[in-house]
């Protein structure tokens, strides 16, 4: 049967970075774009709804957050990832990255050292630098089309003054979903040498049949832990902007709510709130479905890959739409990487060297589309690798 995930939905012309910047990253306007995280599918009706009704009053105002945004978010964790968050314990904020950096003013002091887990989110890279810390690098270890962290180089970054470990869970753009005990290593090594963290939690829920989430603060131990998490990648409301962080250490709270005021920065925005609650109130159905759907495309992929271009190789997602394409096997620097998807397969992918060096070799993919769209990607990649030969 026809999924409502197959609809193709023009977005040319709605100010979209995944489309109308198109030249700007690729130079070239006509590349089938599969590279920023979002997606191509329609939100939830709950959500459109929600947007609707908030529209049609005319008035547009500065807004607070209700009671019933806090509810719907609390019950969410509760049920769908066992996790019970107190009131108090909940901050609402602009997008990820912003956060991100008020939390490295807030946890760490000018000079300490950060600690990130590449290949990662650029971000993530970055953030130490543009706050005046010292960027010390983690990197995964690939092992047997595998990434896992690798705890005893963490133990170097503590020596060498890492104060705060910034943890991508579910892992973008490796699409690692890190299992209890691996968390559990990492928490016990983070507590051992007095490293606070931050976990961006924000694809949780984006993960496939037979993979479960678990919430670093769920955890047992006494490390401090800051979550991020969002309706964003889930819901495909990015450009709305509002996320939240979960904070048990009243402290840590104060830190952080201090270094937005400093910057003067609200996350309250009357389309953002109401369209966050309705979709953790009514899109758990909507979600399901995109799951099922995402998990088809990956095994598609998977499966064409092996079929048709042994020399590309889907390192396997556990959860994330986003696929981590190792393309070493081509043999291709990463310009050259870059060249043949653009140029020669007419595609716009994420190319792994922006993640880190580790990532040199490698391409970032996002299934987050109709799948005849990501039928049209691979069968341009095979023609184009044609060439190759």
């Amino acid at each position: 049967m026809p999924s409502e995930f197959d609809q193709i939905i023009s977005r040319a012309g709605t100010s979209s970075l995944k489309y109308d910047a198109r030249y700007e990253y690729f130079a070239r306007a006509d590349v089938l774009p599969m590279w920023v995280a979002d997606m191509d599918f329609a939100v939830p009706a709950a959500v459109q709804q929600a947007l609707a009704n908030r529209a049609a009053h005319p008035v547009f105002g500065y807004t607070v957050f209700p009671e019933s945004l806090y509810d719907a978010l609390i019950h969410w964790l509760h049920v769908r990832h066992s996790w019970t968050v107190q009131r108090e314990s909940i901050l609402c904020c602009p997008g990820v990255v912003p956060t991100l950096h008020a939390c490295i003013f807030a946890l760490t002091r000018p000079g300490d050292a950060v600690i990130v887990q590449p290949p990662v989110y650029a971000p993530f890279l970055s953030a130490p630098a543009t706050t005046g810390r010292k960027l010390l690098l983690n990197p995964l270890k690939l092992e047997e089309g595998r990434y896992r962290f690798d705890l005893d180089d963490l133990e170097r970054c503590a020596a060498e003054g890492g104060r705060l470990l910034i943890l991508c869970s579910p892992h973008n753009p490796v699409g690692r979903v890190w299992q209890r005990q691996e968390l559990q290593a990492l928490l016990e090594v983070c507590q051992r040498h007095g490293i606070a963290v931050v976990s961006d939690e924000i694809h949780a829920d984006l993960v496939y049949p037979g993979v479960r989430h678990v919430p670093l603060a769920t955890l047992p131990g006494q490390a401090r832990i800051v979550t991020a998490v969002a309706p964003s990648k889930t819901f495909n409301i990015p450009g709305l902007g509002l996320s939240a962080l979960i904070v048990a250490d009243e402290a840590d709270r104060a830190a952080i709510t201090k270094a937005f005021d400093t910057l003067h920065v609200s996350a309250s925005n009357p389309f953002s709130i109401v369209a966050f609650e309705a979709a953790y109130r009514d899109g758990a159905p909507w979600l399901d479905e995109l799951l099922d759907y995402l998990a088809g495309t990956r095994d598609l992929v998977r499966d064409f890959l092996q079929q048709h271009l042994p020399r590309i190789r889907l390192i396997e997602p556990e959860g994330t739409y986003l696929l981590w394409l190792d393309c070493r096997a081509m043999g291709l620097s990463d310009k050259q990487l870059k060249h043949f998807f653009v140029q020669e397969a007419g595609l716009g992918l994420s190319p792994g060297v922006l993640f880190g060096e580790q990532g040199s070799g490698f391409m970032r993919m996002n299934i987050g589309a109709p799948r005849s769209v990501v039928k049209q990607a691979l069968e341009n990649i095979a023609r184009a690798e044609q060439t190759l030969k």
